[in-house]
């Protein structure tokens, strides 16, 4: 699978090292970055960070401070920090089965768990697919209970024509060397809420109080606490999770091609369904404003049998996958999961399930050609079942 990185991508770089004492670490062109992106996203604010991971981490603990502990509503088919983030923090995980259509949680089961203790709901956009509906939407504004959105796999996206990441508190992003668009390593935070944003300013680096952007606000926390140096006031229990000018450079000029290559993907993927088996392998996803990051390929009938024949088959044609989709199928069956669901609760998460054992993804990049795509479906349609 190729990566997302041009020469381009590198020329402000190497003219920024080639400079006398050059500031390498979060900087003027971080705080680009970051306006450039709320303004292509079409939101107030975004907070740079130095992963996915830290992403979803923050906006938790951000939620924290904001509302209170209680519980918040997890998928099971999505990566480990989102979970993580939420047990870390000190949150409860309610977890939802999936709507196999977008492999995102199911609305319908979102709204049954609903309780008067639920504090968020913590939507994964699954492989650029939308997770929203207008139900769901309607109902957690209706019980003021927050929606924050992991879009690390979903850049572009849309759902009604607005763009995924716009719709919650908070919204989370990756810039992983093989998602939609990168900085090598790095993730994003992005909301309109002034308030979350001046927490996950201040979160990204230690807890200060003067990463906070408003001069008012910090000049108020400096007066409360004389006896300080104002250079170290840790308003939070904080970390470093800042990232750099290396990694904005490069994301300034990724996100210049971001909108062609979720064209390019996106068209990938409507010549991968036409040419699949569609006896064999599931093919009617929700597509309307999906943004592409990887081909699914799941069998439609439960068959342990006919899945190690497709492994061996995509293996002996060195086709690479990854079984189970995102981060690796169902989390509920995870060690670190065992204290909080029942082993016999497991088998209730039926969708979830059959993507743990019968769903894979492949990958899908803007430099793929319609030809090579059909050279994989052919290979994967000889399947003898």
């Amino acid at each position: 699978m190729d990566n997302n990185f041009k020469k381009e991508d590198f020329k402000n770089v190497i003219k920024l090292l080639k400079t006398k004492n050059p500031i390498l670490t979060q900087s003027k062109n971080v705080k680009l970055f970051e306006k450039k992106w709320s303004s292509w996203l079409g939101v107030k604010y975004s907070t740079f960070v130095n992963s996915g991971s830290s992403a979803n981490f923050l906006s938790i603990l951000a939620l924290k401070q904001f509302c209170g502990l209680g519980e918040i509503i997890v998928p099971p088919l999505t990566w480990v920090s989102d979970i993580s983030s939420v047990i870390l923090n000190g949150f409860k995980p309610i977890f939802v089965d999936i709507n196999p259509r977008t492999l995102s949680m199911s609305s319908d089961e979102i709204i049954k768990k609903i309780t008067k203790n639920t504090k968020a709901v913590f939507m994964s956009h699954i492989q650029g697919f939308n997770g929203l509906s207008s139900e769901l939407i309607n109902i957690l504004k209706k019980k003021k209970i927050h929606l924050i959105e992991d879009v690390c796999e979903s850049h572009g996206a849309k759902f009604n024509g607005k763009k995924l990441g716009s719709y919650g508190l908070m919204s989370n992003f990756s810039f992983y060397y093989a998602h939609h668009m990168s900085t090598i390593e790095g993730g994003m935070i992005s909301t309109n809420d002034k308030n979350i944003y001046e927490i996950t300013r201040s979160l990204r680096s230690h807890g200060l109080a003067r990463e906070i952007s408003s001069k008012k606000t910090k000049n108020s926390i400096y007066k409360k606490f004389p006896e300080l140096n104002n250079e170290f006031i840790f308003l939070y229990p904080g970390f470093n999770m800042r990232n750099n000018e290396i990694g904005a450079l490069i994301g300034l000029n990724q996100i210049k091609s971001l909108d062609k290559n979720i064209k390019i993907r996106s068209k990938n993927f409507s010549f991968f369904l036409k040419n699949i088996n569609s006896e064999i392998y599931r093919n009617d996803f929700e597509l309307t404003g999906s943004s592409n990051y990887a081909f699914p390929l799941i069998l439609n009938k439960p068959s342990f049998k006919n899945r190690d024949k497709l492994e061996l088959l995509m293996k002996k044609n060195k086709i690479e996958f990854r079984r189970g989709n995102a981060g690796g199928g169902n989390q509920l069956l995870q060690p670190y999961l065992k204290k909080y669901i029942k082993k016999k609760d497991i088998a209730s998460f039926k969708n979830t399930n059959h993507i743990h054992n019968f769903g894979y993804y492949i990958g899908n990049y803007p430099s793929l050609k319609f030809t090579k795509i059909q050279k994989i479906c052919n290979i994967l349609n000889s399947i003898k079942i």
